[in-house]
């Protein structure tokens, strides 16, 4: 089988000729296999898909055209009503975010405790630090005023986890910048938790040149060089 290690791009599968060679031919979205509703995306066009196999087909079939490059995963689920995001709501989405990158990494090093293998030991090393800091802030639903307190208070905290977050996502490929397609799997599951997310990222990129660099990143979270 020539299509056994012949690698297609999403939304692409492998076809061999009359020759036996292997050669990438759109995936026909109606060939998808099923899926559960808890599976189904909403795509950029506001179209509820199945799921991503009947999305990247979709878009795989539309290549060339103006609504093909326009395509993309917007987030997780179904389509539904995703209200706007007002200045005062993106201003404190960074104090939300920072938390929980915070929180996720924690969880990280707890698992860890038991059977490693999610961070590495010098992943475990950094979050061991803010791990048995006595003054860290717990997990939970904080107000605005308490995130923005703690942050000033206890910045050293919060200065790892956001690097992680990014070099997590910078990985096709690894240059210090982050893509549409690279922020996409961190902002489809997270849109229809924090609807700012799509904002706060158009803002990040503050040169407007569709990449933010770490240094955008970091200013976005208030990290300073």
């Amino acid at each position: 089988d020539t299509c056994r290690n012949f690698h297609c791009k999403r939304g692409k599968v492998c076809h061999a000729d009359k020759q036996g060679k292997p050669h990438c031919i759109c995936q026909d979205p109606a060939a998808c296999p099923p899926t559960k509703d808890y599976e189904h995306v909403c795509g950029t066009d506001n179209k509820t898909y199945d799921g991503t196999c009947q999305l990247f087909g979709t878009k795989c079939q539309l290549e060339g055209t103006k609504i093909g490059r326009q395509l993309h995963l917007d987030y997780m689920g179904s389509c539904k009503y995703i209200p706007p995001c007002t200045d005062y709501e993106v201003d404190q989405f960074p104090l939300r975010m920072r938390d929980w990158l915070k929180n996720i990494l924690i969880q990280f090093y707890e698992r860890d405790l038991n059977t490693s293998g999610i961070l590495t030991e010098k992943q475990r090393n950094k979050v061991k630090k803010i791990y048995q800091n006595d003054k860290r802030l717990m997990a939970g639903d904080h107000p605005v005023e308490l995130l923005l307190h703690d942050f000033e208070k206890n910045y050293h905290m919060y200065v790892y986890p956001v690097h992680w977050q990014f070099h997590q996502l910078d990985q096709h490929p690894v240059d210090r910048l982050l893509t549409h397609s690279e922020l996409a799997p961190l902002r489809a599951s997270l849109v229809p938790m924090e609807h700012c997310i799509t904002r706060f990222f158009q803002e990040c990129d503050g040169d407007q040149d569709k990449l933010i660099a770490l240094k955008e990143w970091c200013h976005c979270f208030g990290i300073k060089e």
